[in-house]
């Protein structure tokens, strides 16, 4: 789908140079003499490589369609995680790099969120909020102001996070997958 240069928008995904990038950046500008454009900071998915590009305003480039599809998270070992589509039951392998630290947080049958782009995936959306179980935390001094409230603690995954000083080892947790942060106790 084209879209106008005016339009693009961090975290977007753009095919440009015959390579899918993702927008990490972006800045319009119009300056005082002559037409206005945008500056685009680009990640190269295949690469790994950075660009940064000036557009036109009255350019087009093309949005990257992608294909989400629902599946179910099975296991992992030590290259790859393992997903079923809960419909056809066919499962796939996804390469850990892909996932990022945010698998850690990944437990047996959670549903989540598979992009593909031309039937490669190329990210997991996992939901906003994810249960976990608190391993140790330290205990909370009864001196300790409540503006200085939050606690260092170790989740079972391994994944270590700031939680508030009644939280106590074993406690069951809500984490907020995009930044891994305590939202609440269970």
């Amino acid at each position: 789908m084209k879209i106008n240069a005016g339009e693009i928008r961090v975290g977007m995904l753009l095919e440009y140079k015959n390579d899918l990038w993702q927008v990490l950046k972006t800045q319009h500008v119009k300056p005082g003499k002559g037409g206005a454009f945008a500056q685009v900071e680009m990640k190269s998915f295949g690469k790994n490589t950075k660009l940064n590009e000036r557009f036109r305003s009255s350019e087009t480039v093309e949005k990257a369609s992608l294909e989400e599809t629902k599946y179910n998270y099975l296991y992992d070992d030590e290259n790859h995680y393992f997903f079923m589509d809960p419909k056809t039951f066919e499962q796939i392998e996804i390469k850990k790099q892909v996932v990022g630290d945010r698998g850690k947080l990944l437990s047996e049958n959670l549903e989540v969120s598979i992009n593909f782009y031309n039937e490669n995936p190329i990210s997991v959306d996992l939901p906003n909020q994810v249960k976990c179980k608190i391993e140790t935390t330290d205990a909370a001094l009864k001196a300790q102001t409540v503006s200085s409230s939050y606690k260092p603690a170790t989740l079972e995954n391994g994944l270590n996070i700031q939680v508030p000083p009644f939280i106590e080892s074993g406690d069951e947790v809500i984490i907020d997958s995009r930044n891994i942060e305590y939202i609440k106790k269970i």
